[in-house]
């Protein structure tokens, strides 16, 4: 395969592992074999208060072969004291680093990091990425020892700079699906799906299905609609953006979709978040009847809910604090948590502060994240 085919068979099966997971080998494979790499690691987290980290979900595999031991012996016995960490979080969305530029010139004498589990693995003269991830998380991808002498030439490093995108838009949508429990739910199973809204797309972009939840959304003419077959954005911006976003997912003459995102406003909640996925290359005069793109419409008021009773609990909170925490973490805006519960908004302020002092940290971010992280404790049996 030329580059350019090699590129967009990696965007076609990056596509694909957004639904399906047992796509990820190969499309890691082939990422490796493309970047002239031993292998990579994608880890998508956040940072939680007190210094602690969240990892949502973690994936090591070199040319195809799962290094998911190698995964957990670093974070198990190194990660808490690997030097690195602190300048790789810091670094800018996107920039590719060398790792050892990541390491003071004493650290790379001492550290037992580098010098044992990077050694170990090959990822001494590996490259470091950090990407800015959905709701303000972070993926950090790691790409392990360059094959060969060649290192890490122009056409190497290019090649990883077109990817990531890519990768950042696969951690996007499977990290949505994740939070309305939809991950790996099949095209026909997400019809069914009552927590996230989905329509499927003809190769002319008319809309050919909508499950009850989409239908409903549509129906309602709360920030999108459907004007006759064509899917639409209530506010024109927003409209401009998500014709935009069709036209890359069903490209003409037979070229690879691109896979995106975006919010969508409406009149009183927290924004949809969408997300348009292609479904494979089809002509404009296909007659299959088969779909083309898929749009996932994701309502964060219909995200999963947390029970105050298990934030108050796990966190340390009082039932009022532990209450707006939780419709934080829903979405809301401290202005609306006022106005739903009748306190003001000096008030709901004064709580969030003493919320911070308990958690230790300054961000309503920090909040949201320690609230959803309790997601995946089991609930009460009482």
């Amino acid at each position: 395969m030329t580059q350019l085919e090699t590129f967009e068979r990696i965007v076609a099966l990056l596509n694909e592992a957004m639904l399906d997971d047992t796509r990820w080998p190969e499309a890691s494979a082939l990422i490796d074999e493309a970047c002239g790499t031993k292998g990579n690691t994608l880890i998508f987290g956040a940072n939680l208060p007190a210094n602690n980290v969240r990892i949502f979900f973690a994936k090591s595999y070199a040319r195809g072969e799962d290094r998911s031991t190698q995964l957990r012996d670093y974070f198990r016995q190194y990660h808490p004291t690997d030097e690195h960490l602190p300048r790789l979080r810091q670094l800018s969305d996107g920039k590719i680093v060398p790792v050892v530029d990541l390491f003071s010139e004493s650290e790379l004498r001492t550290s037992h990091a580098y010098n044992e589990v990077y050694a170990r693995y090959g990822i001494q003269n590996g490259l470091s990425v950090r990407l800015d991830g959905p709701c303000g998380s972070r993926i950090v991808w790691s790409i392990k020892d360059p094959v060969d002498t060649d290192g890490w030439t122009a056409s190497r490093t290019e090649m990883i700079a077109r990817v990531l995108p890519h990768l950042r838009q696969y951690v996007r949508v499977r990290s949505a699906l994740e939070e309305t429990e939809a991950f790996g739910a099949s095209v026909i199973e997400l019809l069914d799906h009552p927590q996230v809204g989905v329509i499927q797309l003809d190769p002319r972009g008319q809309i050919m299905a909508t499950n009850d939840s989409a239908r409903d959304v549509l129906c309602g003419k709360d920030g999108l609609s459907d004007d006759e077959g064509e899917l639409c954005a209530a506010w024109p911006e927003d409209h401009a953006k998500l014709q935009a976003l069709l036209a890359r997912a069903l490209p003409r003459l037979g070229e690879q979709g691109a896979s995106g995102s975006m919010t969508v406003r409406r009149r009183s909640m927290p924004r949809f978040g969408l997300h348009v996925k292609p479904l494979g290359n089809q002509r404009l005069d296909d007659r299959s009847g088969r779909a083309a793109a898929l749009v996932l419409i994701v309502d964060p008021a219909k995200r999963v809910r947390i029970r105050p009773a298990l934030v108050e609990a796990a966190l340390g909170l009082t039932p009022t604090e532990a209450a707006i925490a939780t419709q934080l973490a829903e979405g809301r805006t401290l202005r609306q948590i006022a106005a739903a519960t009748g306190r003001g908004y000096t008030t709901v302020r004064t709580h969030l502060s003493h919320i911070f002092v308990k958690l230790e940290c300054s961000r309503q971010f920090d909040v949201v994240q320690a609230v959803r992280a309790l997601s995946s404790l089991p609930a009460s049996r009482d």
